[in-house]
């Protein structure tokens, strides 16, 4: 069994907190240690670190051989540049094979957070002895808790007889992010799960699938593979990079795979993917409020403020979250904070490069 862990993100929904230079994986979320790196203890206590690939870009390889110095440099893969996550699993895959063409491959987000680590390896396990069984692709399914509209969704298939044992089921079809109206009729509908982006398949199968649905990556990817481990390697992942397309696994292979199976998770997973789920998850006062650092607010409700160093004071607020940095500041109703990814591609565009 392998590990690879996809830490390339930016983290643009978290701004002003999370930068280019110091994404959200970088940040300590909780017990005083980053999600990447929490991510990687996640996996070791499955598989030895020589296991573990991390794919990232060269702005954080540096930080990531600071932050987990067990890993070895060589399983550190750099994209040349963000290309989604289908070139990202596809190149992750071939270092991969390299070590084992039969691996078992468990694919997984840098900045997710498990609060039930034994459970969520409980799960992993069910599902690897799944695809050594079957040889298809796999995915872990978040059973829903309101209608949110921050995720993916996984439509399965309820058979007749539910396998109790294993709690997997075959894949209907995937949805996009809903809007509130369309997330409450998949809560309603009971069919429905929250996408984790966490996947588990042989490495052989996922270079398979990726073959039959994006055969123009798939070729990129055995040009690349010819020449790791030469001088010329570097060249041709660069030449292969600006020629491929940005796609997403679950949108260029996942909806068009026949052998797509779900499992069930329900470990308190969260992807903190906006300041309203960061809100949702924070401790609040009797008011609803969520205050991290110094900060009050009278006769407020449902407020979250985030400040590194400077007093915040609020009168009569209600549902807005407030994120204080050295260098800048982000006020935004909380029902508006996935817009923030907007507000920091507008800062790209006027190339404000200083506070991005």
């Amino acid at each position: 069994m392998y590990g690879l862990i996809m830490a390339g993100g930016v983290g643009k929904r978290f701004w002003p907190w999370s930068r280019g230079k110091n994404p959200k994986q970088f940040l300590k979320i909780s017990e005083n240690k980053t999600m990447l790196r929490k991510t990687f203890e996640r996996l070791i206590s499955l598989m030895e670190p020589d296991k573990v690939f991390i794919v990232t870009n060269k702005m954080q390889k540096k930080k990531i051989l600071l932050d987990i110095p067990e890993i070895p440099e060589v399983n550190i893969v750099v994209e040349p540049f963000g290309k989604d996550t289908a070139p990202c699993i596809g190149l992750g895959s071939l270092f991969t094979m390299l070590k084992d063409p039969e691996a078992v491959q468990l694919v997984l987000p840098a900045d997710h957070l498990i609060k039930d680590e034994k459970l969520f390896t409980n799960i992993v396990k069910k599902a690897v002895n799944f695809v050594e069984r079957k040889n298809c692709l796999m995915t872990i399914g978040i059973k829903p808790t309101r209608p949110e509209t921050g995720y993916g969704y996984i439509q399965y298939e309820i058979p007749k007889k539910e396998k109790k044992r294993y709690q997997v089921f075959k894949v209907k079809t995937f949805a996009e992010k809903p809007n509130l109206e369309t997330a409450e009729r998949f809560l309603e509908s009971g069919d429905f799960l929250w996408n984790s982006g966490i996947f588990i398949w042989k490495v052989k199968t996922i270079l398979k699938e990726i073959e039959n649905s994006l055969p123009e990556l798939y070729e990129g990817l055995m040009n690349i593979n010819k020449y790791i481990n030469t001088k010329y390697y570097n060249t041709i992942l660069r030449r292969v990079y600006k020629q491929i397309k940005s796609i997403s696994i679950d949108y260029g292979v996942m909806e068009k795979a026949e052998d797509v199976w779900v499992i069930k998770g329900d470990f308190g997973w969260s992807d903190i993917g906006s300041w309203e789920e960061f809100y949702n998850l924070g401790e609040k006062d009797k008011d609803l409020n969520v205050i991290n650092g110094k900060g009050v607010l009278l006769d407020s409700t449902g407020n979250l403020i985030l400040s590194d160093k400077r007093f915040i004071a609020g009168i009569d607020l209600k549902d807005l979250v407030i994120i204080d940095t050295k260098d800048a500041v982000l006020i935004v109703p909380r029902d508006k904070c996935q817009k923030v990814k907007e507000l920091v591609d507008y800062l790209r565009k006027k190339n404000m490069k200083e506070i991005l």
